[in-house]
C-alpha cells in the first residue's frame, strides 16, 4: 500500500474504463473506483478490474448510522477490494462498526480490506470549513483531530492533503496510512481542488500513497503520462 500511485477512474461508465485501460494491458495498476462509476456499474466493475489483476480502492466515503455502515461494509468486503473508506465525521462508533462489518464479511483465510477515513476533503478550504461546518479551529487542527479519532477507532489511515501529512506522521506514526488526492504537476490545472501539492512535495512530507485522476485519464497518451507520474512520485523527475 505504501508508495502507491492510485489512478482515479473518474469515468461515467464501464465502456470508458475499458477504453482507458486497453493500452495498459499486462500492467498491474492501483485503481480508484468512486461513486460516479460504482453507482452506474455496481459490483460488476470491481469484478472486471480484479479479473484483470488490478488493485482496487473503492472510494464510497460511507457516512451513516453505525449499524447501516456495518451492514454495508459487510457486503463490500465480499468484493475483494484492497482499500475502502468512510467519513471520519461519522464518529468513532461508526468507524468501529465499519471495521466490524469488514471483518464479518471477509471470507476466512483472506485479509480484510484496509479501511481509511476521510478527514477534510481536499476541495475544502479553511474558510469554508469555519463558515459552513461551523468548525472554529484551523483546518490542520481539524484534520489532526479526525486522524487521531480514526486511529483510536482502529482504522488503517486517513485521506488528507499533503499539507497535513507531515503533522499526522509526527503525531500518529509512520505506519498510519495517509492517502492524498489533489496532486498536481507544476503546470497542471488545479480544477475543483483547494489544497493541492506536487508529487515531490507529497513525497517529502511522507505521504503513503497519492491519487491522480485527470492528469492521467485525460492525457493524450495515458501510458506515457502514467510513467512520467511514477517517475515524479519516485523522485526520478524533479
Amino acid at each position: 500500500m505504501n508508495n502507491s500511485l492510485i489512478i482515479a477512474l473518474d469515468f461515467a461508465n464501464g465502456n470508458e474504463v475499458e477504453r482507458f485501460l486497453k493500452p495498459f494491458a499486462g500492467t498491474e495498476l492501483f485503481l480508484k473506483v468512486g461513486m460516479e462509476l460504482f453507482y452506474q456499474e455496481g459490483p460488476a466493475i470491481i469484478q472486471l478490474l480484479k479479473e484483470q489483476g488490478h488493485r482496487i480502492f473503492l472510494d464510497l466515503k460511507l457516512h451513516d448510522i453505525p449499524n447501516t455502515v456495518k451492514s454495508a461494509m459487510k457486503g463490500l468486503a465480499r468484493l475483494d477490494c484492497d482499500l475502502v473508506n468512510v467519513h471520519a465525521a461519522g464518529g468513532k462508533e461508526m468507524m468501529e462498526a465499519a471495521l466490524e462489518g469488514l471483518e464479518a464479511g471477509t471470507p476466512a483465510g483472506v485479509q480484510r480490506p484496509k479501511c481509511i477515513a476521510v478527514t477534510q476533503l481536499t476541495s475544502t478550504s479553511e474558510e469554508q470549513m469555519n463558515r459552513e461546518q461551523l468548525i472554529p479551529v484551523s483546518l490542520n487542527e481539524s484534520v489532526l483531530h479526525y486522524a487521531s479519532l480514526t486511529k483510536s477507532a482502529g482504522l488503517d489511515g486517513v485521506v488528507c492533503s499533503a499539507w497535513e501529512a507531515h503533522s499526522i506522521r509526527e503525531q500518529i506514526g509512520p505506519d498510519f496510512f495517509t492517502v492524498t488526492p489533489g496532486i498536481r504537476m507544476e503546470d497542471d490545472s488545479v480544477g475543483d481542488q483547494k489544497r493541492v501539492a506536487t508529487p515531490a512535495f507529497a513525497r517529502i512530507t511522507g505521504v503513503s500513497s497519492i491519487v491522480v485522476g485527470r492528469s492521467i485519464t485525460r492525457a493524450v497518451d495515458p501510458v506515457k503520462s502514467y510513467e512520467n507520474w511514477m517517475k515524479a512520485w519516485r523522485g526520478v523527475l524533479q
